[in-house]
């Protein structure tokens, strides 16, 4: 099993992903879409008030899964990750996380114009250490695979 190509065909088909992050031993999940670059970097937007922002700030380890829904007794992928996000602030890196998002969302300029007023949805960015696969696709019985990943290494 080829993990890495396995995740890379995987990503274009899910547009949500489920993200887990933890403040004072109280886990936290939330729904986001979210986008992707070569390295396989996540972003995603969000306001800084939403209770997974601010958890950010105090707590950047991160972890999450995406996934497509399935029926009883349907094969099942779903990749899961850990890592840590932060809020991008950079103005190239700004910039950045805008042309992935909107090639891949189809977002349109407000929302470059939006991360730039400090109200409204600002862009963040997961830096992934390690991609776990769970496949029942190609893997009987279903097996989990672990990548370490950094993806500035790619």
């Amino acid at each position: 099993m080829d993990v890495e190509k396995t995740i890379r065909q995987y990503l274009p088909q899910i547009v949500h992903m489920s993200l887990a992050t933890c403040a004072d031993n109280k886990p936290w999940v939330c729904e986001v879409h979210f986008a992707y670059d070569e390295q396989l970097n996540l972003y995603f937007r969000s306001l800084t008030t939403r209770r997974h922002s601010q958890e950010i700030v105090t707590n950047p380890n991160v972890a999450g899964n995406i996934v497509t829904q399935h029926f009883l007794d349907q094969a099942v992928r779903a990749v899961y990750f850990e890592g840590t996000a932060a809020q991008v602030t950079d103005d190239d890196e700004r910039q950045k996380a805008f042309d992935i998002m909107r090639h891949r969302l189809h977002f349109g300029d407000e929302i470059l114009a939006e991360a730039k007023r400090e109200d409204g949805h600002q862009f963040y960015k997961i830096s992934v250490s390690t991609f776990y696969l769970f496949d029942s696709y190609t893997s009987h019985p279903s097996q989990k695979y672990e990548l370490q990943w950094n993806g500035s290494d790619r």
